[in-house]
This record gives C-alpha cells, sequence and structure tokens, in this order.
C-alpha cells in the first residue's frame, strides 16, 4: 500500500496539463496532507488539490482519511468508504514524482523510491468526493489511489512484509488520461493494467533522482 509520495512540482503539473495549482503543498505527501490531482473540465484537464485519504460524504469527521488513502480495486465497487466515488465515476489522476515502499529483501525494511526511469511526472488511477464540515461549512475534496494485486510482478512484488499480499499503484500514460477520466465503470476495470516494465525503475529514497548506479530496470 502506498502510504507516501512526491506530488509533481507546479512548473511540471503547468507542463502536463496547462495549469497549475495556486495553493502552495507539502514537497512529500503523507495521509491528511494536500496534493495535486487532475480531473476533467470538459476536454481540459483541471488541477486541483485535494487531501490524501478519501473522506466520503457521509464521514461525521475527516480522520477516516487517515485510513483511506488506499483503495483496492477488487472491492472498490462494494466498500462503504469508496462506492458512492466509483459508481459515480469521480475519477482524478494523482502527478507525481515517484512513490516510496518498504523493501524486505535484507530482512528489513528499507525505504524505496519507485519512479520513471527518466525522471520525469507520471500519473496514478485515484477517486475522489467532496466533504462538508458540519461546525464551518468548508468543503474538503479527498482521494484515494487505487491498487491491484502485484504478486507476479518484476519489481513491485519486492516490496511489503514477507507472507503479505504485494499491492501496486496503477500507471495511466498521458495517452489514457481522458479514457481514464471519462470511463464508466466498466471501462475503468480495463485501465487497472500493472505498471509497464519498460519504462520504470527503483531505488533508493533519497533525492529527486537516485544514483543511476543503484536503479533497477524493471524487466
Amino acid at each position: 500500500m502506498c502510504v507516501n509520495f512526491t506530488p509533481a512540482n507546479p512548473t511540471a503539473l503547468q507542463r502536463m496539463t496547462g495549469n497549475a495549482p495556486e495553493q502552495q503543498y507539502p514537497p512529500e505527501t503523507f495521509p491528511g496532507y494536500v496534493a495535486p490531482i487532475i480531473r476533467a473540465d470538459s476536454d481540459a484537464l483541471r488541477v486541483d488539490m485535494a487531501a490524501f485519504g478519501l473522506i466520503p460524504s457521509w464521514s461525521k469527521d475527516r480522520t477516516i482519511g487517515r485510513r483511506t488513502y488506499n483503495a483496492r480495486s477488487e472491492t472498490v465497487a462494494e466498500k462503504p468508504s469508496y462506492r458512492t466515488a466509483w459508481r459515480q465515476r469521480q475519477f482524478c489522476l494523482v502527478p507525481m514524482a515517484r512513490f516510496f515502499e518498504p523493501c524486505w529483501e535484507t530482512g528489513k525494511a528499507v525505504r524505496g523510491s519507485i519512479h520513471r526511469q527518466d525522471n520525469e511526472p507520471f500519473t496514478v488511477a485515484a477517486i475522489w468526493d467532496s466533504w462538508t464540515d458540519r461546525a464551518t461549512g468548508e468543503i474538503v475534496k479527498s482521494f484515494s489511489m487505487l491498487t491491484i494485486n502485484a504478486d507476479g510482478h518484476p519489481v513491485m512484488g519486492r516490496f511489503h512484509r514477507p507472507g503479505d499480499e504485494r499491492r501496486s499503484l496503477v500507471v495511466v500514460p498521458p495517452n489514457a488520461w481522458h479514457k481514464w477520466l471519462g470511463a464508466t465503470t466498466g471501462t475503468a476495470r480495463d485501465l487497472l493494467t500493472e505498471m509497464p516494465t519498460s519504462e520504470f525503475c527503483t531505488g533508493p529514497a533519497g533525492g529527486e533522482a537516485a544514483d543511476a548506479n543503484s536503479q533497477t530496470t524493471l524487466l
């Protein structure tokens, strides 16, 4: 499960979508933090700020977002926290530079970075919802990133504690952005595919770009 990622910076967002948020956001995202998401705006793309960890409209407070940052694709249509956003086709994209997972190959959890080989930003599939704070009237957008099984994936299968199911985020390439954002619940599932093995690599979690000699190409 992805708990932490580096969101795409405003310059990258401007290049990707033609616009960028005015609001500043942290350079790393954890549950509860605000980060940019991409949504459909007619035929264009819009960038909104949203909290990481979906807060369903029926929730009494926002603390549920600490547990709803990832949604399993197998059960997203049934789970109370996610089913409304899924059935109403509230699809979005999360632009990021990299995300982080624990690798246990040494016997200890070592933080690893998963990113594109060219270090360009990419987007992953997510759903969003709106929640109204009853005390203040504030309307809060939030999101959860979808995950799929990754037990057989050559690199994503390396992450997480031994014995646990391996999970992976779903990378949506630029040529499928509008397909995802405008998908039906049926066609959306067709886009929930494994991360391409020829474009991504993994390395130590440490600066913006891992040392090339320490990267592992996804083969």
